[in-house]
C-alpha cells in the first residue's frame, strides 16, 4: 500500500470516530445483549414517543419495502424480536389505512432457509404487473455471504398480505463477478424500461474504498444480469447502504412520480446512506436509460460534503411512491442516541420518523421535505403567537400546550441584513463544525434565533432549533445556517463507572437555500418527548435529533422562541398544536 493510500485509510478511521462520537454501526453485534428481551410491563415510557412509529419493545432499524397495495399501505422494518439491540433480524410488518393508525401482523420474512440462515436484512418492495408484489432482500448464508434473495405473496387477494414465501429457486443475485460479498446488500426498487422491455434493480456495494451502485437487470423478474457497469460509483465514500434511485419532476411541484417513470421534464436522484459516516447523501442527475448510467449534475458534492435528506440522527431511508394521492414518501430510521446499556434498561431502541413528502425544489438544485398531510389529524389544542418583537437575550414561552408532544410552525422577520456576519468560507461544506462553534449562547448580528425545545423554565436543560444569518463577500447573499443542538439536553450524572459509553449530544447542522428577500423564514419542529424533527424553510433543510431529558419531561416540559442576536427579530406567526396519540398504534412484531 502506498504512502498516500495508508494516510488516506488512517484519514477516513479518524472521520468515522469524529463523526460517529460512538453510535454504533448497523449491523455492530453484542452477543450477549441481542436476546435480552423485556415484558411489556418492564419497557420504560420514559421518552418514548407518542405519535412516532415504533413497536411496544426491542430493537428496530431501517425501514423496509414501504408500499401501497389494495388501498393497505404496507411499511416492513427490520426488528429485533428478542432483546434491544441489534441482533436476530426479522422483516417485522404492519399496516395501516392512513399512514398514522397501524396493526402490527406477523412477520414477513426471517432466516429460514440456506439462503438467508444467518440474517434477513434490508430490501425493497415492488408492485410488478401479473405478479403482484414482490419483495426483494438481502440474505445471509451459512458463511456470512451477502445474497439477493426475493418472496412473494402466498394470497394476491388479500390487501394485508399477512403470509409470504421464499421460493426455493433463490438467490436471484450473487456475488460471482468480483463483487465485495461482505459488502453487497439492500436491493432498491425496481423500475421498468419500456424501451428495452427490462426491469432494473440497484445493489449498494463497495470496491476497496469507492462506493459502487450495481445494476442488474430482467425480464421476467427472476433471472437478473449483472449490466456492464455500475449505475454509479465515487471514490473514498466507502460502503453504499441502501441506495435509492429515483425521478422527480422539474415542472410539477405538487406530486411525485412513479419509480419507472421516464418522461420528459425531469431529473434523477441517487441517495446512498455512508456505512463510514452513518450519515446519508443524494445527488440530483441525469440517467440515460440507454448506456445505463447516471451522471451527477455536478452543482453539489458527490460525496458526504453533499446534499441530504436530513442533516442529523437519520439513516438508512426508503421512499416509495404512493400511487393513489400521487407523491413520493420518504420513511427514516432514528437510532438511539443513548447508551447500549441504557436501551437495554429500558428495554427499547429506534423509531421510524414521521413519513415526509419529496419533491423538486422550484430552484431546481435540491429536494424538499414536508411531514405528509395526516399527520396533521393528530393536531388537538392551539395556541398561538403574532407579531411578537424580541429584542437581543429576549425569550417568550409558548404557554397554553403540552410542549413534550407537539408541532410548532412558526415565521420569523429577521428584517434588515445589514447585521449580518461575514460568512468564514472555510465552513462552506462544514455546517456541522460551524454549528458547534456559533451556539445558539454565541451572540451573533442576525441571530441566533428560533425555539428552544424541552426546556426546563430555568433553562438548566433545553433543546435549542435556530437560525443564524451569515453574508457570502463572494455571492453578496446571505447564508442561512441551521442547528439542532442536543449538548444541552440532558444533564450529565456520574455513572460511576469509566467503562459506562457515553451519550451521543452532537450539535447538527445543515445550510438553508434562500434569499430572505422578504426577511422572513419558517421553522416547523415536531417534538415527540426524545425526538425533534425540523424544517427550514418548508423542508429545504431538515434536521433530526434524539435527546433524553431528565427533567424536562411530561409535563415538566416547556417551549420558548427566542433571539440571542443584536438584531431584533419578529415572531410573524406561530401556531403549536398538542397533538394526541393514533388511536391504533400496536406496531409490535408478534
Amino acid at each position: 500500500m502506498s504512502a498516500s493510500n495508508i494516510i488516506y485509510v488512517l484519514l477516513l478511521i479518524v472521520l468515522a470516530n469524529i463523526i460517529n462520537n460512538g453510535v454504533d454501526a448497523k449491523h455492530k453485534v453484542f452477543h450477549e445483549l441481542q436476546s435480552k428481551s423485556k415484558s411489556l410491563e418492564s419497557v420504560s415510557p420514559l421518552h418514548r414517543t407518542s405519535y412516532h412509529f415504533q413497536p411496544p419493545r426491542n430493537w428496530i432499524n431501517d425501514p423496509n419495502g414501504p408500499m401501497l397495495y389494495k388501498g393497505i399501505y404496507h411499511l416492513f422494518y427490520q426488528y429485533n424480536p428478542k432483546g434491544a439491540v441489534w441482533g436476530n433480524i426479522v422483516w417485522a410488518h404492519s399496516v395501516s389505512k392512513d399512514l398514522i393508525n397501524w396493526e402490527a401482523l406477523e412477520p414477513a420474512i426471517y432466516p429460514s432457509k440456506w439462503f438467508d440462515i444467518n440474517g434477513t436484512w434490508s430490501g425493497s418492495a415492488t408492485n410488478v404487473p401479473g405478479k403482484g408484489p414482490v419483495i426483494l432482500y438481502t440474505g445471509i448464508t451459512e458463511n456470512h455471504t451477502q445474497i439477493q434473495n426475493y418472496a412473494i405473496p402466498q394470497d394476491l387477494s388479500d390487501p394485508y398480505l399477512k403470509k409470504w414465501i421464499k421460493p426455493d429457486d433463490n438467490p436471484i443475485v450473487q456475488p460471482n463477478h468480483g463483487e465485495n460479498g461482505s459488502a453487497f446488500r439492500d436491493p432498491t426498487t425496481a423500475w421498468f424500461n419500456k424501451q428495452d422491455g427490462y426491469w432494473r434493480i440497484l445493489v449498494g456495494s463497495k470496491k476497496n474504498h469507492r462506493g459502487v451502485a450495481y445494476m442488474y437487470k430482467s425480464r421476467n423478474f427472476k433471472n437478473w444480469v449483472k449490466t456492464k457497469r455500475p449505475l454509479h460509483s465515487k471514490a473514498k465514500t466507502g460502503m453504499w447502504e441502501c441506495p435509492d434511485f429515483f425521478p422527480v419532476s422539474v415542472t410539477d411541484k405538487k406530486n411525485g412520480l412513479d419509480t419507472s417513470y421516464n418522461g420528459p421534464n425531469i431529473k434523477h436522484v441517487l441517495k446512498v446512506s455512508l456505512d463510514l459516516t452513518r450519515y446519508e447523501y443524494y445527488t440530483l442527475g441525469k440517467y440515460n436509460t440507454k448506456k445505463d448510467r447516471y451522471i451527477p449534475d455536478g452543482k453539489t458534492p458527490d460525496g458526504w460534503d453533499g446534499l441530504r435528506f436530513d442533516y442529523g440522527n437519520f439513516y438508512a431511508s426508503k421512499t416509495f411512491f404512493d400511487d393513489m394521492k400521487k407523491r413520493r414518501i420518504l420513511w427514516g430510521w432514528a437510532n438511539e442516541s443513548d447508551t447500549v446499556e441504557d436501551d437495554v434498561l429500558k428495554g427499547w431502541a429506534g423509531v421510524q420518523l414521521i413519513p415526509r413528502t419529496v419533491l423538486l425544489d422550484t430552484s431546481g438544485k435540491q429536494l424538499v421535505f414536508w411531514p405528509i398531510e395526516e399527520i396533521e389529524s393528530l393536531r388537538g389544542k392551539n395556541v398561538q403567537m403574532n407579531n411578537q418583537k424580541m429584542e437581543m437575550g429576549q425569550s417568550f414561552e409558548v404557554k397554553g400546550i403540552t410542549p413534550a408532544q407537539v408541532d410548532v410552525d412558526v415565521t420569523f422577520n429577521v428584517g434588515s441584513l445589514e447585521k449580518a456576519e461575514t460568512f468564514d468560507t472555510s465552513y462552506t461544506t462544514k455546517p456541522l463544525e460551524l454549528c458547534n462553534k456559533k451556539g445558539s449562547n454565541v451572540s451573533g448580528g442576525i441571530g441566533p434565533f428560533g425555539l428552544i425545545t424541552l426546556a426546563t423554565s430555568d433553562l438548566e436543560e433545553y433543546t435549542p432549533v435556530f437560525f443564524r444569518v451569515f453574508k457570502d463577500v463572494l455571492t453578496k447573499k446571505p447564508k442561512v445556517l441551521m442547528c439542532s443542538d442536543a449538548k444541552p439536553s440532558t444533564l450529565e450524572t456520574d455513572t460511576g463507572s469509566d467503562q459506562k459509553q457515553m451519550m451521543y449530544k452532537p450539535s447538527f447542522g445543515g445550510f438553508v437555500d434562500v434569499d430572505l428577500a422578504d426577511g422572513k423564514i419558517s421553522l416547523r419542529s415536531l417534538i415527540d418527548h426524545s425526538v425533534v424533527e425540523s424544517f427550514g424553510a418548508k423542508g429545504k433543510t431538515v434536521i433530526t435529533s434524539r435527546v433524553y431529558p431528565t427533567k424536562a419531561v411530561g409535563e415538566k416540559a416547556h417551549l420558548f422562541v427566542f433571539n440571542n442576536g443584536s438584531q431584533p427579530v419578529t415572531v410573524e406567526s406561530l401556531n403549536a398544536w398538542n397533538m394526541q396519540k393514533p388511536q391504533k398504534m400496536n406496531q409490535g412484531a408478534h
